[in-house]
């Protein structure tokens, strides 16, 4: 069909076509009653995506007032239990710390990829605002973290599928709990060290404070989630 359409194209120096030959393209459809079995077969899909859509949703803001409710206001199952103490972000369980990010994440630099250079294929590839392409394979096995370095400073991506981050974005290595990780960098204060092009200065983002549990036996992180 495609090039049965090319080969009508009208003009030598631009080839174009006009309404009266597209108006002539021959195409093939099936009765209107297939049309209409198929028509409710495509919509219970689009509802069932729209459902399953609206559920996820609902999931990841729930997630997200749990971490609230337990890792921001400390207010988690037993917490009535639990001895306040100080620290230097103010008052956190006894027996939690107050460390700096850098001690618990690794924010890699994405690589180059240029739409032009890029082959169709399942694989989101992330920019700082969000999902900008696909690709036919990933650089990072997911699920991971994304996080804009260039532009949208700071912006805080979840990818559940294998990714591409470009080299606008940073993309997350660590130990602890990737979904503990991600919420709390959508809440860390971080900062544009370029006027001219914005820009997340690695440096400035690991002397963030990062509060986690640490069991008094042992020295190293206690994971959460």
């Amino acid at each position: 069909m495609i090039a049965w359409i090319t080969n009508q194209a009208i003009g030598a120096t631009m080839p174009n076509l006009n309404t009266n030959i597209l108006r002539s393209v021959p195409i093939t459809y099936p009765d209107l009653p297939s049309q209409r079995r198929i028509a409710a077969i495509l919509s219970a899909y689009d509802d069932l995506i729209e459902n399953n859509t609206r559920r996820i949703a609902i999931l990841e803001d729930m997630a997200r007032m749990i971490y609230q409710e337990w890792f921001v206001r400390f207010r988690f199952p037993g917490h009535e239990q639990v001895r306040m103490v100080e620290s230097e972000l103010g008052q956190i369980p006894e027996g939690w710390e107050v460390g700096k990010l850098g001690a618990f994440i690794e924010l890699a630099y994405g690589k180059a990829l240029k739409a032009d250079g890029r082959i169709a294929g399942p694989f989101p590839v992330y920019g700082s605002s969000g999902v900008v392409g696909y690709h036919n394979e990933g650089l990072v096995t997911g699920p991971g973290i994304i996080v804009g370095r260039k532009g949208n400073v700071g912006s805080v991506h979840w990818s559940d599928d294998p990714f591409w981050p470009i080299d606008t974005v940073y993309f997350v290595r660590t130990d602890t709990s990737l979904r503990y990780v991600f919420f709390n960098l959508q809440g860390q204060n971080f900062i544009n060290n370029d006027a001219a092009v914005p820009g997340l200065n690695r440096n400035q983002a690991y002397s963030l404070p990062f509060v986690l549990k640490f069991p008094r036996s042992c020295g190293h992180l206690e994971r959460v989630g």
